[in-house]
């Protein structure tokens, strides 16, 4: 058998259903970006909505037209700033648009006017993060306008939403009050958002405090923890990546993928598995490893996994995150659910 990514789906549903359980009573909306951090964008829909996630949240408008396919009833908000025919598709689908920008605003009430059809929109306050989102500066401008085009009957401001830094809490205690403060005032321009969200996987699952009525998650769901972060409570990885041997030596033994799969080659020097082996080189097609174990042709071999390392603990050898090593891996890799 080729190398494989196997999911199992009961790992991932229990993951949602911790998630969802320990935000509560915010709602979880499940980011789906990068083809479900390379698990199946479809796959993941589908065991979302049957253990009853009723929001979803996809980077770009191609991606939430894709979901829209597989969850025609569900809410989706897509928050990537798109062009005229994505925003044309989305309006048209139902999804949500996330604006951080007072140009992307003109652009959505004009696709809007066009489809004869009000778009709903949730406005970006930028916090500090500086990842898009109207300076607070500009703040009241952009919502007297999007207020003007909500009168015309053109948009429905259905949320108000951020991203947080997570560089400290002091930071991100800064970035609430930012928050809070342009919610008050969409408020007061007589905005009515049924819908607050400021924090991702890991500020959702640590401050309650900063959770609204959104947690936007995505890594904790598929069992991916935060870089240094510690393990999770009812949350495990729900992919394993395994490799057979093709060939054996003195020195080791070379493993059936490599870097055109996906592997980051400075992977060289980390542990896989149960700890027992580890990666000495990543070429194109295969990759070398010692182990302290004999194998042989034909033998698995788990990289990431239960009960072994995590894709997190790979990523730590190269610091960087553990959705990397998910993403990098190539579709041309089967995935296999159980």
């Amino acid at each position: 058998m080729p190398a494989r990514l196997e999911i199992s789906s009961a790992t991932f549903r229990g993951n949602v259903r911790a998630v969802a359980e320990r935000i509560a009573p915010s709602e979880l909306m499940l980011v789906m970006k990068d083809d479900a951090y390379g698990h199946g964008l479809n796959w993941a829909a589908a065991q979302g909505l049957a253990v009853g996630v009723r929001w979803f949240g996809a980077y770009e408008v191609p991606a939430a037209l894709r979901i829209r396919a597989a969850a025609p009833e569900a809410r989706i908000f897509a928050w990537a700033t798109s062009s005229r025919e994505e925003v044309a598709a989305a309006i048209r689908a139902d999804v949500d648009l996330g604006i951080g920008a007072h140009d992307y605003l003109r652009r959505v009430v004009a696709e809007a006017r066009s489809a004869c059809r009000p778009a709903r929109i949730h406005l970006k306050i930028d916090t500090g993060l500086h990842r898009n989102g109207i300076r607070p500066e500009d703040w009241d401008d952009v919502v007297a306008e999007a207020r003007r085009a909500e009168d015309a009957g053109l948009v429905r401001i259905a949320g108000v939403w951020s991203h947080l830094g997570e560089a400290s809490d002091a930071d991100d205690d800064d970035a609430r009050s930012v928050f809070t403060a342009a919610g008050d005032a969409l408020r007061a321009a007589g905005g009515t958002p049924e819908h607050r969200h400021l924090t991702a996987s890991a500020a959702s699952w640590a401050r309650p405090e900063l959770r609204g009525s959104l947690g936007r998650i995505g890594a904790f769901c598929y069992g991916i923890r935060s870089a240094d972060g510690p393990d999770l409570d009812g949350v495990a990885p729900a992919a394993a990546l395994r490799a057979d041997v093709i060939d054996s030596g003195a020195d080791g033994v070379r493993i059936d993928i490599g870097a055109l799969d996906g592997l980051p080659s400075t992977l060289a020097g980390a542990a896989i598995g149960d700890r027992s082996a580890r990666i000495v080189r990543v070429d194109r097609t295969w990759t070398e490893v010692s182990s302290s174990e004999e194998l042989r042709p034909g033998d698995s071999v788990t990289l990431f996994g239960p009960g072994g390392v995590s894709a997190t603990d790979l990523a730590e050898h190269i610091d960087t995150v553990g959705e990397e090593i998910l993403t990098r891996i190539s579709p041309l890799v089967p995935r296999i659910y159980t």
